[in-house]
């Protein structure tokens, strides 16, 4: 076979496996829809979707689900992505908790655990517990036919190239070949990525960013990251660390970061800096809050909640602890505005359970501080998914290599 001829071959293989995925996204944003539908959705002819849609029936990817209504010509067969195609396996280790989650091919939950750790628990016993939820749910998977993938995320820097999670400053891990363990100990094809990462994709598949090409997405808990969606895919940057905006300096002689920086942006916007503002005004100032009664005088026992709570009550302490947070978040938010212009921008993790308090700050930051053509239009929201957001982005890094390259 001549060079030349051997290329045509590669050309073809390469523009069919693109158009596979491109009829798969169309299936997964608008089915159910006919053969002809999907010729006219894509520009395709009818005799390649035919085809297309063929192959992906084969590969039990796809399925015929019924006759369209009645309507001039001929009626056409329905198709759909095919729920009992295979499952997904989607986890996340955060600071103080494990989840897992199983899910069909339509994104149904089949299993789910979430579960509390502690610092104290140690590296090994965590991961352990961990592999041992990933196992119960692949198992889950495998009794209901086949697993496409597993994906995993965690709160610092990995490498995308072979899933290494180089440092995690809030869990003080360094150096952990998540990848190398996940595929050795389930030999299926393993994920792994930044939990904000995982959870923009997750609000861009299949939640609050849906059908937004620009979406900037801002992660606040324990720490603070985000992640960056351009025309459907993740901006990763030359390593795979673009998004990691809690570390970017908000005031140089602030409070000392895990990361080992001071005045880092999560110092400022966190649950521990929410925190900090309440202690400090109910143990150093002495003023009178609710919560001391709310959390029996035990200000260990603090939570977002108990804070929302009271600041729903009329509490004044924890008003302006909100207030506090809310204005930095909105500061830092409106810096990323103006260099990155995003349409949208969604805001997630456990203090956007505050969203009602610091959402209004943060627009009026962004009327405050960005440029009048980037700030203009764009929208502030909350995360779909809250605390699942992570999770359900595993499944969408599944999903999506699965719909790039169905036959992988």
């Amino acid at each position: 076979m001549s060079s030349r001829s051997r290329f045509q071959t590669g050309d073809h293989a390469l523009v069919r496996q693109m158009n596979l995925s491109v009829i798969l996204h169309h299936l997964l944003e608008r089915a159910p829809v006919s053969r002809a539908t999907l010729a006219e959705m894509t520009k395709l002819n009818k005799a390649t979707v035919s085809s297309l849609v063929r192959e992906l029936i084969e590969y039990q990817i796809v399925r015929e689900i019924g006759i369209e209504s009645a309507g001039t010509g001929r009626p056409g067969v329905l198709l759909e992505l095919n729920p009992g195609a295979g499952c997904i396996v989607s986890a996340e280790i955060g600071v103080d908790f494990i989840s897992v989650i199983l899910t069909n091919f339509a994104v149904e939950m089949k299993w789910q655990h979430r579960e509390q750790t502690h610092p104290g628990m140690g590296q090994p016993a965590i991961m352990s517990r961990a592999l041992s939820l990933m196992g119960e749910a692949i198992e889950a998977g495998r009794e209901a036919g086949s697993v496409f993938g597993l994906a995993l995320g965690v709160p610092g820097l990995v490498d995308q190239a072979n899933g290494t999670l180089l440092f995690a400053p809030n869990l003080g891990w360094r150096d952990v070949p998540l990848g190398s363990i996940l595929r050795d100990a389930f030999n299926i094809p393993v994920f792994v990525n930044n939990e904000a990462n995982m959870a923009a994709l997750g609000e861009h598949y299949f939640g609050a960013a849906q059908e937004h090409e620009e979406v900037l997405y801002i992660s606040a808990g324990v720490g603070l990251g985000g992640g960056i969606v351009r025309n459907g895919r993740l901006v990763g940057g030359r390593m795979g660390f673009a998004g990691e905006f809690g570390h970017m300096t908000m005031d140089p002689n602030g409070e000392l970061c895990n990361c080992g920086n001071r005045g880092c942006w999560e110092t400022l916007v966190s649950q521990s800096a929410l925190f900090r503002h309440v202690r400090r005004a109910v143990g150093g100032d002495g003023q009178s809050s609710i919560l001391s009664e709310m959390v029996n005088g035990d200000p260990e026992q603090l939570s977002v909640p108990i804070v929302v709570e009271a600041a729903r009550g009329g509490d004044a302490i924890a008003r302006r602890a909100l207030d506090e947070v809310g204005r930095y978040l909105g500061i830092g938010i409106a810096s990323l505005v103006n260099a990155l212009n995003p349409e949208l921008v969604v805001f997630g993790g456990i203090l956007s359970v505050a969203g009602e308090f610091l959402l209004p700050i943060v627009e009026e930051e962004l009327r405050r501080r960005t440029l009048y053509w980037p700030g203009h239009a764009v929208e502030v929201v909350l995360a779909r998914h809250g605390l699942d957001a992570c999770v359900l982005g595993g499944v969408a890094t599944v999903y999506q290599a699965v719909l790039t390259q169905p036959t992988y």
